[in-house]
């Protein structure tokens, strides 16, 4: 342990409104002046905590200080009697597997075999998300006034019997998290003068006074205020609490858009039941769903999962693009750092990947909160270029969806409240730059792996007037994405959310996790949705599937096959099963959330990475990196009902470090491939345990008009036949010489991940621009790109700030770097054209390195617009990034010469930091002409 260093409380001062939040409450009534609407962008006055600093003309003295440097995190790691936690290995202290304990087992990472107490292979049901149901923010309504419950002693496995170990009552949660209203309202800079209302029990723990903990988390000051607050003042809001495993009390049920009242989702369709169709109390409401991996297995504990409310089915929200949202993200998790069940840390920071979104909302690494704090997170939900594009929002591409009479205050020539006019309203920014799916999830410093791990991700649906979830309307806008057509926007019929991730728990079924090897970790087990093999009824019509890889180290490459009874399919099944296989084609339609150019075929007619081989690509996705989201179309309307298939992993790993192998699909089907466990059942043997079956698909009939896309319509050219019509063209062509041309002279970067100059506790480094190879520090900045304007009036026409970005690895490991804030189009790989799935696409998610579908160099083009402040760029291996694979770059303001502050969090409210730029930080490597 280390000795307690008194820290000075951070100072605050109050916020300042341009435009009241009241006079903001005319959103819904009177239009309001553009000027009025756009905020102060000068720096932080010399008074204000926040205010900027300047940067070293010779850094090198303090880029060696910083080396020696306490933990920016430390504040998290305080213990009682005046001690800190000598290093983060020591969270762990209560891991059943310590470092001199672990076996030299594959699978999971130096671990034991994940028991299965008896579960079978598809005897549960899938989980559909259960969405959030945000609700209107009005300043004027009358808000509950129950305070935010304190922890409570109780029994496991959902309280504990000493209360900094504990956590709330569970009804007492539900109480409070369905009381109207939102009680302190939100404001434009961080919400210092209210306490934390556990204060008396984190000094019962601590075993010293606190000095005026604030009750909101994030940093304090104005350059942590919401960016242009009044522009984009949040229209609707919700609430959610980040906390221990416990029963779903049924408090969403009403907030889901669909009400459980029509399509699939409503009386006799497929998902009205939520978890048991043998069970009618689960008809319509989740109320009563545990959070188990199995119906056969244990109810997890409190300490081991964490999830959004505590609870299951998974979170998603539903997000319009042009109307901002606010979450109310409470923490109430336990305030011993080390009652975690061995994994994870108490202290949150939330990204949403990969949201428009100004810096403080971001999820910046070490702008987290303690238990009992909350943090208001303040998502714009603007279209990219929205200063330099269609900024007069004349463009019926730009679009909210919405239903006939709902209103938006849009910033356009004519500022002011739009009403719904068949189904959408337009809105300013650059429709090419329109998102689908995304995920929010912890960024915890040191901790991302550890906290995601245990249950702190949900999944994020972004409708628009292209994408609207509503599959009937053909307005020459909208795409008609399966989805369904019961609703003006956000049906989710035909639209299913995935999360696939790989875990292993420990011999009593609880959630286990191997944090003390580097390399990375891999489970023993997949699920879908947190289940073991579930099953889903489908349709027998079109589905579009967005899939996101939620692991920390394991790559996936998935293949949908479907059963055929008897020998005629292409590929045999297990000797005597009486069945067979064929490879079930489909199209990918979105990349990282970003809906593509053309739908890319995987039906055996491209030779999609142009390797002279089209055949692999029937049925068979490319390698997904932990973070990728793909986003696929399938026509069920071909098989009978009955029919049963299946999504299958191919991907082979012998450990977190490297992605190994593809499988050949029929390996898989016919067992060839397989892998069983030892003897003794102490390891597994012949094999990766998580290739092969992950979730059953059985074909049920369809009697209604599917009205959805055809999406071989979209197609790019290929065998004789000319490119189909596009979905969402790209903004930049790389066979046009003169857009090329146009890249001559943007500012170069580069970023080399590897290991170059680490330590056994932080051994992963990134090299920028030739320079040093550097671990993590938060208050080290890396670059720092300009942006080009301030808030822009309408009628303004530009093109931003665009920079060229090299990312490169070794072959040894594989490194998927996620960029935040922005997404960019990827040049070339090797100096290679990118295959098929990353040409017609953007992308936030980048995978460098050895193994299947990758490279050891990327370049990519992307933008800097509309937002600044600190962001963060890192390997998605979240093991790697973790421990150290992680660099700060920012977004500075036009002009701006010093550099923002580093946030320190404390129990006492969060204190500043002097930060430093690398030589290059500003300058870059040279142009992206001088570096060919």
């Amino acid at each position: 342990m280390k000795p307690y260093n008194s820290r000075r409380p951070a100072n605050h001062r109050p916020a300042k409104f341009l435009l009241t939040a009241v006079c903001m409450a005319a959103i819904g009534s009177t239009a309001l002046n553009a000027n009025a609407a756009l905020d102060n962008t000068d720096p932080p006055p010399a008074t204000d905590p926040s205010h900027y600093v300047d940067q070293p003309a010779d850094p090198s003295q303090a880029l060696l200080d910083l080396l020696n440097a306490t933990e920016a995190n430390e504040g998290s790691l305080e213990m009682p009697g005046g001690t800190y936690l000598e290093n983060k290995r020591q969270v762990n202290a209560e891991n059943v597997l310590q470092r001199e304990d672990l076996y030299p087992f594959n699978y999971p990472t130096n671990g034991l075999p994940s028991p299965l107490f008896n579960a079978k292979p598809f005897t549960q049901k899938l989980l559909m998300f259960e969405e959030f149901g945000p609700e209107k923010l009005d300043p004027t309504a009358t808000a509950g006034d129950l305070p935010f419950p304190r922890p409570k002693s109780g029994v496991a496995p959902f309280l504990d019997a000493e209360v900094a170990r504990s956590g709330p009552d569970t009804t007492e949660l539900d109480t409070f998290l369905t009381q109207a209203g939102i009680s302190p309202f939100p404001q434009r800079e961080s919400n210092t003068g209210l306490q934390n209302p556990w204060k008396p029990d984190i000094e019962q723990f601590l075993g010293r006074f606190l000095v005026n903990p604030p009750a909101e988390g994030r940093p304090p000051g104005e350059g942590w205020a919401h960016q242009r607050w009044n522009e984009f003042y949040p229209q609707s809001f919700f609430k959610t609490v980040q906390t221990g495993s416990r029963p779903n009390g049924g408090i969403r049920d009403s907030k889901q858009l669909h009400g459980y009242a029509t399509g699939e989702f409503g009386p006799g369709g497929l998902y009205y039941n939520t978890a048991d169709n043998s069970n009618p109390a689960f008809n319509g409401t989740t109320r009563g769903i545990a959070i188990q991996i199995h119906p056969n297995m244990p109810v997890q504990n409190h300490k081991n999962l964490w999830t959004f409310d505590g609870t299951l089915p998974p979170k998603l929200l539903m997000a319009r693009y042009g109307q901002p949202m606010l979450m109310r993200h409470y923490n109430a998790l336990p305030i011993d750092p080390q009652a975690n069940g061995g994994m994870g840390l108490h202290t949150i920071t939330t990204h949403e990947h990969n949201g428009h979104s100004p810096a403080e909302s971001d999820g910046f690494a070490n702008a987290f909160f303690f238990p009992g704090q909350f943090y208001d997170y303040r998502w714009p939900l603007q279209l990219a270029g929205y200063d330099s594009i269609n900024t007069t929002a004349t463009d019926p591409k730009a679009s909210f969806p919405c239903a006939d009479g709902e209103t938006l205050f849009v910033n356009d020539a004519n500022p002011g409240v739009k009403t719904c006019q068949n189904g959408k309203i337009n809105i300013r920014g650059d429709w090419r730059e329109t998102m689908s799916t995304h995920w929010f999830h912890d960024h915890m410093l040191d901790f991302t792996a550890q906290n995601v791990y245990k249950g702190n991700a949900v999944m994020m649906n972004y409708y628009s007037g292209l994408d609207r979830g509503n599959e009937a309307i053909n307005d020459g806008v909208n795409l008609r994405m399966p989805s369904g057509q019961n609703m003006p926007w956000g049906n989710r019929d035909y639209d299913v959310n995935l999360v696939i991730g790989d875990k292993a728990w420990d011999q009593t079924g609880q959630l286990w996790f191997n944090p003390f090897n580097t390399d990375g970790f891999i489970g023993d087990q997949l699920l879908v949705n947190w289940q073991y093999k579930p099953a889903l009824d489908v349709r027998a019509r079109k589905y579009r599937f967005r899939i996101l890889n939620g692991s920390v180290s394991r790559y996936l490459a998935l293949a949908l096959v479907a059963e055929v009874n008897g020998n005629k399919g292409e590929m045999p099944g297990p000797q005597g099963s009486g069945v067979s296989y064929n490879r079930v084609p489909f199209h990918l339609v979105a990349n990282d959330g970003n809906i593509m150019e053309h739908a890319v075929p995987f039906d055996g007619t491209m030779d999609l990475d142009a390797n002279g081989n089209a055949a692999e690509h029937k049925g068979v996705l490319p390698a997904q990196g932990i973070a990728e989201r793909f986003d696929i179309i399938v026509d069920f309307s071909k098989f009978a009902p009955g029919t049963k298939l299946f999504f299958v992993n191919t991907m082979h790993h012998d450990t977190g470090l490297l992605a190994k192998v593809k499988i050949p699909v029929a390996d898989i089907v016919s067992e060839k491939y397989k892998a069983v466990l030892d003897a003794k059942k102490t390891s597994w043997d012949k094999g990766d345990p998580t290739v092969g079956k992950a979730l059953q698909l059985t074909v049920k009939a369809y009697t209604g008009t599917d009205l959805s896309m055809n999406p071989g319509e979209f197609e790019p050219a290929h065998a004789g036949k000319p490119a189909g019509k596009k979905m969402i063209p790209l903004w930049l062509n790389r066979d046009d010489p003169a857009q090329m041309a146009a890249l001559a002279n943007a500012r170069h970067r580069s970023f080399d991940f590897g290991r170059s100059s680490g330590t056994d506790l932080n051994p992963w480094t990134v090299k920028a621009d030739g320079g040093v190879a550097y671990a993590a520090d938060p208050r080290r900045i890396s670059a720092a790109p300009h942006l080009a304007t301030g808030p822009t009036d309408a009628g303004f026409s530009g093109d931003g700030s665009l920079e060229v970005w090299k990312i490169s690895s070794g072959g040894g490991w594989n490194h998927p770097v996620h960029i935040h804030f922005e997404e960019g189009i990827v040049l070339n790989r090797d100096g290679k054209a990118p295959p098929e799935w990353e040409k017609w696409t953007r992308k936030d998610v980048y995978r460098i390195g050895g193994g299947p579908d990758t490279s050891g160099t990327l370049e990519l083009a992307i933008h800097f617009r509309e937002f600044a402040g600190t962001y963060v760029e890192h390997c998605h291996n979240t093991q790697h990034e973790d421990n150290a694979m992680l660099i700060r770059w920012d977004i500075e303001h036009p002009g701006q010469f010093q550099v923002m502050p580093t946030p320190l969090p404390t129990w006492d409210g969060v204190e500043y930091a002097p930060s430093v730029g690398v030589p290059t930080f500003r300058t870059g490597d040279g142009t992206f002409s001088s570096t060919r």
